[in-house]
């Protein structure tokens, strides 16, 4: 099956509020994250191997950068009927397996994947905050890397440019990351055949 690549998203678009039940049974909506210095939202799943190939690194990097402050939450947004290995229960198995240090949150109707413009597993967007006056109950969340985790998403042996991690750091350092960013490349999300 040939790979889909994301569509660009403008750099400086808002974060979108999303209210969606985690693995831990617990309901996450984006501002239980906003003390956080920046975030990175992963459309990832369990069956595609593009996310088989890179979840440990996803992991690693939310280990690396969580005592940083930054906040990595995964959201699985395919269709549970058709690919079953994607349900709820899958994910938790999943998690456990792999050792999840980040939220893995469940996109049941698709909503999410639909408002922020997602089309493949995985894709990853990062935001920073800006306060508005008023401290973290007023930040606004800006888009400042949209693309892939890094260079090369089959072998981590092979990997030359972390770009996520670049994008990261520049972010976490109150830099534009300015290099250029290349679309995520991976599964397409599986659609519900009833969606519009």
């Amino acid at each position: 099956m040939a790979p889909v690549y994301s569509d660009l998203t403008p750099l400086g678009s808002e974060a979108l509020d999303f209210k969606l039940l985690g693995i831990d049974g617990k309901t996450y909506k984006w501002n239980d994250f906003r003390s956080a210095r920046a975030c990175v939202i992963a459309f990832i799943c369990n069956h595609c191997p593009y996310v088989i190939a890179i979840q440990g690194r996803l992991n690693t990097l939310a280990q690396e950068y969580g005592s940083r402050g930054v906040q990595v939450i995964a959201i699985n947004s395919n269709d549970a009927i058709r690919y079953p290995e994607d349900c709820f229960e899958a994910m938790q198995v999943r998690s456990q397996e792999q050792g999840f240090v980040f939220p893995y949150l469940w996109d049941e109707t698709q909503e999410v994947a639909r408002a922020y413009g997602a089309v493949c597993t995985p894709e990853f967007y990062l935001y920073s905050s800006q306060d508005q006056g008023e401290g973290e109950k007023d930040r606004k969340w800006f888009l400042k890397y949209k693309g892939r985790l890094d260079d090369h998403w089959k072998d981590e042996k092979a990997v030359t440019r972390r770009e996520l991690a670049m994008a990261l750091d520049d972010v976490l350092e109150g830099r534009e990351p300015l290099f250029e960013q290349k679309p995520a490349m991976g599964c397409s999300i599986k659609w519900k055949r009833d969606a519009s």
